[in-house]
């Protein structure tokens, strides 16, 4: 019933620098990841409200070599939202039609692993699986599909010794449905002068 996330956010998408000036001179919209390790499924990703985390993953990205952030103003639309409760019924749901169809096929489920350089669990293709099977059991069962997914990401180290925070920690965006993209702006830098309102 509350599914539906009524206010505009901006999110922010690290790229090449050769991606972000198509997106701004040319008009060519973002492209969608599919990779099975997608923490959110298949989608366009976007840190929301996050600039310098959108900067910083384009600096670290060994493919990436001007790296730039697109800013865009996103409406989430029917959202899957993960810091909802009630995404919980929807997670088990996914994730038992998934298990299912693993034992059926004789196809081992899928796991989430840490990659080689961090001990954060990057590589979700459990989590991956379980998103696009939620989709996919929304499409073929003629339900409302999600425009979106939004997600807390808990990443990095701790700030300090005995917390619990994570100095990465950050809200994730994937993007489903393009057209909750309503615009894609050039970020700017704050002028010195002024204070943030």
């Amino acid at each position: 019933m509350y599914s539906k996330l009524p206010n505009l956010v901006l999110g922010f998408h690290g790229c090449d620098e050769a991606v972000a000036e198509k997106v701004f001179q040319k008009g060519v919209p973002l492209k969608a990841s599919a990779n099975s390790y997608d923490w959110l499924g298949h989608g366009i990703y976007f840190w929301e409200q996050n600039y310098e985390r959108a900067l910083d993953w384009a600096r670290r990205s060994q493919k990436i070599k001007k790296p730039a952030v697109v800013g865009a103003v996103i409406d989430l639309g029917y959202c899957l939202n993960l810091t909802d409760s009630s995404s919980e019924n929807v997670l088990k749901i996914g994730y038992d039609i998934l298990k299912q169809k693993c034992e059926m096929t004789g196809e081992p489920l899928p796991t989430n692993k840490k990659s080689s350089f961090t001990t954060d669990i990057l590589l979700r293709d459990l989590d991956c699986a379980v998103i696009q099977q939620i989709h996919d059991y929304n499409n073929e069962t003629n339900q409302q599909t999600f425009d979106s997914v939004r997600g807390i990401f808990i990443e990095g180290d701790p700030p300090y010794p005995g917390s619990e925070f994570r100095v990465k920690t950050h809200v994730q965006l994937c993007i489903v449905n393009p057209t909750c993209i309503k615009g894609y702006f050039r970020p700017l830098t704050q002028d010195k002068k002024y204070d943030l309102p």
